[in-house]
């Protein structure tokens, strides 16, 4: 049965609420799971208390700080932010910490960058070690929405993850970025798909909800669960409609047997 987790930054947002509030509007709306951002920005003691209230689970969440990993100089910083991002993942049993490699850093060459960012993911993983909590690193686009970035292949960050080789390191695959770089999904994760953590979905053209564009999600997904994912699905889509019916249509336009939250 797929999990859809719902990312309350963008989904169940209405003007003047709390955030907390978005995570009791993602359970009217018949969702079982939701995802957020940054942690360090947010009331945690209320997102707690709204978890136990609703009995929703949290999926993902981002570990900070942002900085780049590309960058050898913020190794140090970025585990000790790490370490913090683990307890507060525990706390609130989020599976999956999420990261991104960072922008294409002047002055430093491709393979310098490379070996930086797989170093770090290598010490990182002694963090994560015995914690059940696994980092995903994020291939984006950068076509669209982040022009500059580093990593924007799945088939190059899977490759890092096979350089890094700790079982506590993987990768966040996400439909919309991939498909806006021109892959398919059945050709980049054929044979590495079990190096996936999380998955995220939008269409395309605007970033909007599944069904709204020309992305063959359903087609992608059904490949991917056929083959042995088990994960949640995170909606991670800017909604142009607002409203728990909405989102329950966005998860219909992702195939049948859906399961519902």
């Amino acid at each position: 049965m797929r999990r859809y987790s719902a990312c309350i930054e963008w989904l169940f947002a209405e003007e003047g609420d709390s955030f907390a509030d978005r995570i009791r509007r993602a359970h009217a709306g018949g969702l079982t799971a939701v995802e957020f951002w940054r942690w360090t920005d947010k009331d945690l003691d209320a997102i707690e208390a709204a978890l136990k209230e609703t009995g929703l689970v949290v999926t993902s969440l981002v570990a900070e700080p942002m900085i780049a990993l590309t960058d050898a100089a913020n190794r140090q910083a970025w585990l000790a932010g790490l370490a913090d991002s683990v307890a507060v993942a525990r706390r609130l049993g989020a599976p999956v910490l999420i990261a991104q490699a960072g922008d294409d850093l002047p002055g430093l060459s491709r393979k310098e960058q490379r070996q930086a960012l797989t170093e770090t993911l290598k010490s990182g993983a002694d963090v994560l070690e015995g914690s059940g909590v696994r980092l995903g690193v994020e291939p984006l686009n950068i076509r669209i929405d982040h022009i500059g970035y580093f990593l924007d292949s799945t088939r190059g960050g899977l490759d890092i993850i096979d350089d890094v080789a700790r079982p506590e390191i993987g990768i966040v695959y996400d439909i919309y970025h991939s498909a806006v770089m021109d892959e398919r999904t059945e050709d980049v994760l054929d044979g590495r798909l079990d190096r996936v953590v999380h998955v995220h979905v939008a269409d395309h053209p605007g970033r909007n909800e599944p069904g709204s564009g020309g992305i063959d999600l359903a087609h992608r997904l059904g490949w991917i669960f056929a083959n042995g994912y088990d994960g949640a699905v995170g909606l991670e889509y800017r909604p142009s409609k607002p409203g728990g019916h909405a989102v329950r249509a966005a998860i219909a336009a992702l195939g049948r047997n859906s399961g519902g939250g």
